[in-house]
């Protein structure tokens, strides 16, 4: 699993236009079971988005076709790979 830790740029109104796109997205990963979780931070200044994925490669393919990325509204972000070691599930 990765987590991708991001931080929104100073675009509000092209994130909020590309929103729905991006949240098409992420319910198709869900779908595909290449999502483990995402949602934004409660100040709406950035989100977590933890991918299921072979390797990082996979991870930055995910990350690379989110229309967030083209829309360019993600000012900063970090990839991590992680390990769940306590789940709710």
């Amino acid at each position: 699993m990765f987590a991708l830790v991001l931080e929104f740029g100073p675009d509000t109104e092209t994130r909020l236009a590309t929103r729905p796109r991006h949240r098409e997205y992420l319910q198709k990963l869900l779908a595909e079971g290449k999502l483990i979780a995402s949602g934004p931070w409660v100040d709406d200044t950035g989100a977590l988005i933890i991918y299921e994925a072979a390797d990082e490669a996979g991870a930055r393919a995910m990350i690379a076709a989110d229309p967030y990325t083209a829309a360019g509204v993600v000012a900063r972000s970090q990839l991590k790979e992680w390990h769940r070691v306590f789940s709710a599930e």
